[in-house]
């Protein structure tokens, strides 16, 4: 693929620097100036109006199973992305076919949906997954073009309490508080990036204790978005999935400790700032 921007833009524009020529209603999209891009594609609640109906479950366990206030750790990219979605309404980590489930096998055994959808609602999502791929095409060859090479940081979170609100939290062991996924990236070229942010993120303690901090842990496979990236861009990108415990809220609740996030974050911050000279060396 050639490395220049795409002559004719479809969500941005050149002035000085790369910028919105629209915002867009499907998520919030912040540029500023650098090469790291960190993302919370699953952080949105938003559910569109004509699919409600068809839920099988209520707003609680939909929200118990996204991934709530990842979208305050973007704050330590040069672009931001917050999707509004909902993770149900599309789910923008999984490949097309699979972005709207009605199939209990990819919701962890939940029935979300109390049966087919209407193809006008599996239209009107798979749209938006078609958006967003083209959006973040576009952005992530401006940015190459800029740059050189792109650091994406693939932020989520998961639970750790599925037996219940008064049940033992799931073992340690194959728990950690910070997942660190790299399973679709150039190990050859950007191993040390990946070393090192486990390291600096181990560093950092949040809410009074040191984290547990490993790579490939808890989803050794990977997610379709950072397998997309790797596909599409190879070396230039350096995709990196965060799987953060929600050790820094009550899943059943859905109260979160503002304190530990914000250890969480400045820790991340840490993690970026120590690599980011990798990544503004590419130009």
């Amino acid at each position: 693929m050639d490395d220049k921007a795409p002559a004719t833009s479809s969500f941005f524009g050149l002035d000085e620097r790369l910028v919105l020529q629209r915002p867009s209603a499907d998520w919030d999209l912040v540029l500023d100036e650098g090469p790291v891009v960190a993302t919370a594609i699953h952080d949105g609640h938003l559910m569109r109006p004509s699919l409600i109906p068809h839920l099988a479950i209520d707003e609680d366990q939909r929200r118990r199973e996204e991934d709530p206030m990842t979208g305050v750790l973007v704050s330590v990219g040069d672009v931001r992305l917050c999707v509004r979605a909902s993770r149900f309404q599309v789910d923008l980590n999984r490949p097309r076919e699979r972005a709207l489930s009605t199939n209990p096998e990819d919701t962890w055994g939940i029935r979300v949906w109390k049966g087919p959808l209407p193809e006008q609602e599996l239209a009107l999502s798979l749209a938006l997954h078609d958006r967003f791929y083209a959006m973040v095409t576009e952005l992530v060859e401006h940015l190459i073009a800029r740059w050189g090479c792109v650091l994406v940081l693939d932020i989520h979170s998961y639970n750790h309490r599925r037996a219940g609100a008064d049940a033992q939290p799931a073992m340690a062991g194959g728990n950690p508080d910070i997942d660190v996924g790299a399973t679709t990236l150039d190990r050859s070229r950007w191993g040390a990036v990946v070393e090192y942010m486990i390291e600096v993120l181990g560093e950092h303690p949040a809410g009074g204790r040191r984290l547990d901090v490993r790579e490939n842990v808890r989803y050794p496979d990977g997610g379709h978005f950072p397998e997309w990236l790797y596909a599409t861009y190879g070396d230039r990108v350096c995709a990196i999935t965060l799987e953060y415990k929600k050790i820094y809220m009550d899943e059943w609740e859905g109260h979160a400790d503002i304190e530990v996030i914000e250890d969480l974050r400045k820790g991340l911050q840490a993690a970026v700032d120590g690599v980011r000279p990798e990544f503004t060396a590419c130009r």
